[in-house]
């Protein structure tokens, strides 16, 4: 059974993951480009706001289990995971538990669709894809697998976190009306009441602008790098 992890390992490892399946040319990932990762606003649950020396700790937590290794010898140290060796998968398998670890429980039909933006997964290969990952237990399923929308989650959460979400999926309840367990991660407020439509709208627009800011910042940041310019503080 895989080790869990703790919710900053988990999503550092689905930003490496993603990175290097959706990018065109798949690069080691500097401390920076992690962090905007991690924080990015969409295809992401629950949101985060991280800063560099709490992911670069958790890199190196990460280095000594062996799910990710250093790549030195440029003007910045970069980071690739390395979870093909050490969780002997496929790279649809790995896209499915990328999905898992992003975003956390959903149903089987949301993690196929969602993962396929990282590698192509049809509904016949997605079951078999599923089976095998419930074998080595990074799929657990939170009800019965034959029930109609029946969701799923990794197998990295702790056994208190499986426990929790498998009892919401029993009692009904959506997953995200469950409390997370208390964690020192700063994690993005919720409305405590419901706004009206201009407010809704007003409120996508912005969410909008700022995930295509996070964007732009990650290119430029990259190109620099690859450049070998020094960003000015």
């Amino acid at each position: 059974m895989p080790e869990p992890l703790s919710v900053l390992e988990r999503r550092v490892l689905g930003v490496l993951v993603e990175k290097a399946l959706t990018a065109a040319s798949p690069e080691p990932l500097s401390l920076n480009a992690i962090v905007i990762g991690c924080n990015q606003k969409s295809n992401r649950d629950p949101l985060m706001s991280l800063e560099e020396p709490e992911v670069d700790t958790c890199l190196e937590k990460l280095q000594r289990k062996g799910c990710v290794f250093r790549v030195t010898g440029g003007r910045v140290e970069r980071w690739r995971h390395n979870l093909y060796d050490n969780w002997k998968v496929t790279k649809p398998e790995l896209a499915f538990i990328g999905e898992l670890l992003l975003r956390g429980p959903q149903s089987a039909a949301e993690a196929r669709a969602r993962a396929s933006r990282m590698e192509p997964i049809d509904n016949d290969s997605a079951t078999g894809v599923i089976r095998h990952l419930v074998e080595l237990g990074f799929v657990v399923w939170l009800m019965p697998e034959e029930r109609r929308g029946a969701t799923l989650t990794h197998g990295l959460h702790s056994p208190e976190e499986l426990a929790r979400y498998k009892s919401s999926a029993a009692s009904g309840h959506r997953l995200e009306e469950i409390a997370p367990p208390a964690t020192s991660l700063v994690l993005a407020p919720s409305a405590a009441t419901p706004p009206d439509n201009r407010l809704v709208e007003a409120f996508e627009d912005i969410a909008t602008l700022k995930r295509e800011v996070v964007e732009l910042r990650a290119m430029v940041v990259n190109l620099q790098e690859a450049l070998g310019i020094t960003a000015k503080p």
